[in-house]
């Protein structure tokens, strides 16, 4: 993919040979950014598939970083038998984690590296017309699914099954068919598709100089490494990636409990990027910019810097004061306690809100499965 555009001849950071990132010092908060334009748009998380892609305006046009980005053409895949588009300009996004364990994700994930991944994390992210507001709906990954016949990016057709994990539809048929069971689920159209590995995830948060939270309990998980005592920490990109992988530091040891940790993350990660002083340190402003662009992978839509800047640009209006984040309503499976069910009436509450552009009502999750992982973490 060529360049679309030509750095200013004035713009520090243009050549090619980069010298290497500064990590931000652990427990020192940032000041806030000058000037009349915010840094980075939060859009995108992970690795849990929470992971932060950055707007930070015409900043990126200085920069050739189109060809970092990796796309896939969802709607070549999956061709007119979709949900159709809104009319109002609101949007639905797939942000999608993948824990693929090959190359230098095996090192992060752990696990053997056997070719296949699966999606770790996936969020549903509804911007409401206007683009001031949004809400979060995170789909675990336990979710036993009716998954759809589907096709790959590649032309690969997939058959159908019932009572499937959820994430395992990533893992059969790539993005294509991961979107394809989330519209099938929901029947909203996903407008865009958003996906980061672990590497990208840790990366992207080292570039930001950290993420401060604060804990309410110890958190100590020998299997994501992850060890933290109550108090007010700034996580490096390792640590955020335990944090957002852990399931048995915290809470009941369930899914459900990592998916409260990864939302409360996320809010203290779109506070955070408002205080990084991207125009007051150009470097660091093309160091985020390249890291960003390399983790990513997108919808054909999304497949160019210039796309991405228009994208991020419609979403700088909106801060996590005016995000609410639930979890799509499910009950644990009498069978099989480490699987979850949907909870049907429930979820077509929350549905039929969105499809209809409206706030999730707070009875649409009241007496749902929980992970009593709630309030362990929070911004600081």
């Amino acid at each position: 993919m060529s360049p679309q555009s030509t750095p200013d001849p004035g713009i520090p950071g243009k050549n090619p040979a980069r010298s290497p990132r500064r990590q931000g010092a652990g427990g020192r908060r940032r000041k806030p950014a000058t000037g009349r334009r915010k840094a980075l748009v939060a859009a995108a998380w992970t690795a849990a598939g929470i992971v932060v892609l950055g707007g930070a305006g015409a900043g990126f046009l200085y920069f050739k970083l189109n060809d970092n980005l990796k796309t896939v053409d969802i709607n070549q895949a999956l061709g007119t038998d979709r949900p159709g588009k809104a009319g109002n300009g609101s949007e639905n996004i797939l942000v999608l984690g993948s824990d693929t364990r090959s190359g230098s994700n095996k090192k992060l994930g752990g696990g053997t590296d056997d070719g296949s991944a699966r999606s770790d994390t996936a969020m549903i992210v509804h911007v409401y017309e206007g683009h001031k507001k949004a809400s979060v709906v995170s789909i675990p990954r336990d979710t036993l699914v009716d998954r759809p016949e589907c096709t790959d990016a590649k032309g690969g057709t997939h058959p159908a099954a019932q009572n499937a994990m959820f994430n395992e539809s990533y893992g059969t048929g790539g993005a294509a068919c991961a979107v394809k069971t989330v519209e099938s689920l929901t029947g909203l159209r996903m407008d865009h598709y958003l996906e980061v590995d672990f590497s990208g995830f840790q990366r992207l948060i080292d570039d930001l100089g950290g993420v401060q939270v604060t804990t309410t309990k110890a958190i100590h998980d020998p299997n994501s490494h992850l060890n933290l005592d109550a108090g007010t920490h700034t996580l490096n990109g390792q640590q955020s990636l335990g944090l957002v992988r852990t399931r048995h530091g915290v809470g009941d040891g369930s899914d459900l409990g990592r998916i409260q940790l990864q939302q409360a993350f996320v809010k203290a990660l779109i506070d955070q990027v408002k205080h990084v002083g991207l125009f007051t340190d150009p470097k660091k402003l093309y160091d985020l910019a390249d890291t960003a662009t390399k983790a990513v992978t997108t919808d054909s839509d999304l497949g160019s810097v210039n796309s991405l800047i228009s994208f991020a640009d419609g979403l700088k209006g909106i801060s996590s004061s005016h995000m609410s984040m639930v979890t799509m309503p499910v009950q644990y499976d009498p069978a099989d306690p480490n699987r979850v069910i949907i909870e049907q009436t429930k979820a077509h509450q929350v549905w039929t809100a969105l499809r209809n552009d409206r706030s999730i009502p707070r009875t649409a999750t009241q007496g749902t499965a929980t992970g009593e992982a709630k309030g362990v973490v929070s911004a600081s």
